[in-house]
């Protein structure tokens, strides 16, 4: 009795209480945007806000189960999670089924469920039992090496289920690894490649290699303390260059049709409202119909009436829009920024390295889906096809969001434990 009281006394009911709402507010959401003019039962297996509303409770009685269980568990059983998950994305593409192009389903009876939502909580428990194991120096190329394989391999097994979004969100972890010591260096690279290759598809690589060629010169002439290391510049300036003239080889042989398609549409090469830019054209329209304070609770028509496609999975957030205006989406917003920040802050008390890691860990995740989800309802961000945690209908990414947090919520109530 005596460690039952201590847990509850010390868990942080602050989050659990913004996990709640989000869970409540997005259930709401899908009900809006999901039920016809007459509600018989608000427990209609038949419709989707029942379904969510069971996979509540069923993430509800998950929540409760791990904080039951001895904090001590996850980090014993972290590789053990991990195997596990890796074993069972290598069946889903050997025997999993198709939906939406992507064969990364499980099908049992009516039901199905989606192996890579899950592997997200697996990895995060690996990378943090490996980064925290005595002896283990982020800074040796050793340990950098066994972090980005611990990372890749889910990240490539879904990437073959054509799955590309939820392969995108294991760069996320980029923040875990740049927590531990990982050159920040990195991370802006990674930001100028993203950069580069934007610029070389509107302007063309002969034009970006003439206009990097006129950056370098200027900055040796401008900045005397960069003229020494002409070598580290002309080194720079071949690297930046072979780049940039590697992008349209990539991008036409790397890319798939469609997502060559939403790019083209995302950056301005092309305007195809009626093709790959028509699920963010109308989810545009949507939120901007909304206002200042929303047209009310179940009287968006545009996403009642399947205007906006995926309007109570991927492209939920215009329901929100639509409904409660700017204001609406503007505490929507607010209450995930407080979790990403209450996260952070809980990560930074922990005593244990194990718990930190795999606390940066939670919230990189919930940081990419929230910024990539909302950013690409409103075109600022490629449509990848991943849902808005705890809020996009769906039991999958519901449950493996609930484990993902409510591990960490069990670590930091048992971190007074550790000496």
């Amino acid at each position: 009795m005596r460690r039952g009281r201590t847990t509850s006394a010390n868990t942080d009911w602050i989050i659990i209480f913004i996990y709640a709402l989000l869970v409540f507010f997005g259930w709401l959401s899908i009900f809006s945007a999901s039920s016809s003019e007459e509600v018989i039962s608000v427990f209609d297996m038949s419709e989707r806000y029942g379904k969510q509303l069971m996979w509540i409770a069923l993430a509800a009685v998950l929540a409760i189960t791990i904080m039951i269980i001895d904090a001590k568990f996850f980090s014993q059983f972290a590789y053990g999670f991990y195997i596990i998950l890796i074993v069972i994305l290598i069946g889903v593409l050997l025997f999993g089924k198709t939906v939406a192009g992507s064969k990364s389903w499980f099908q049992i009876g009516s039901f199905a469920i989606q192996p890579a939502e899950f592997a997200k909580f697996a990895t995060s428990l690996a990378l943090a039992k490996y980064l925290s194991t005595l002896n283990v120096d982020f800074r040796l190329l050793k340990t950098r090496i066994i972090s980005i394989t611990i990372l890749a391999l889910p990240a490539i097994l879904i990437l073959l289920q054509n799955d590309t979004g939820s392969a995108l969100v294991y760069f996320a972890f980029a923040l875990v690894l740049f927590r531990e010591g990982m050159s920040g260096a990195i991370i802006v690279l990674g930001i100028a490649m993203a950069v580069l290759f934007v610029l070389t598809l509107l302007f063309g690589k002969l034009y970006i290699i003439a206009a990097l060629a006129i950056v370098f010169v200027l900055t040796g002439l401008l900045f005397k303390k960069y003229r020494k290391k002409y070598f580290t510049g002309i080194a720079i300036f071949i690297l930046a260059s072979s780049f940039v003239y590697s992008v349209n080889y990539g991008y036409e042989n790397v890319l798939a049709p469609h997502q060559k398609k939403r790019i083209n549409v995302l950056i301005g090469i092309e305007d195809d409202i009626h093709g790959a830019g028509y699920n963010v054209n109308q989810s545009k329209i949507a939120i901007g119909s909304g206002g200042l304070s929303g047209k009310g609770f179940r009287q968006g028509m545009l996403t009642r009436n399947n205007f906006v496609p995926e309007q109570d999975t991927d492209f939920i957030f215009c329901t929100v829009g639509e409904e409660w205006g700017f204001m609406g989406s503007a505490v929507l917003v607010l209450l995930y920024i407080s979790l990403l920040w209450r996260l952070v802050f809980l990560a930074e008390r922990q005593r244990s390295k194990f718990s930190r890691i795999y606390g940066y860990g939670v919230a990189s995740i919930l940081f990419f889906h929230f910024a990539v989800n909302i950013g690409m309802t409103i075109g600022l961000a490629p449509v990848i096809g991943i849902p808005l945690p705890f809020f996009s209908y769906g039991g999958s990414s519901l449950w493996a969001f609930t484990i993902l947090l409510f591990i960490f919520i069990k670590q930091d109530a048992n971190r007074l434990s550790v000496l």
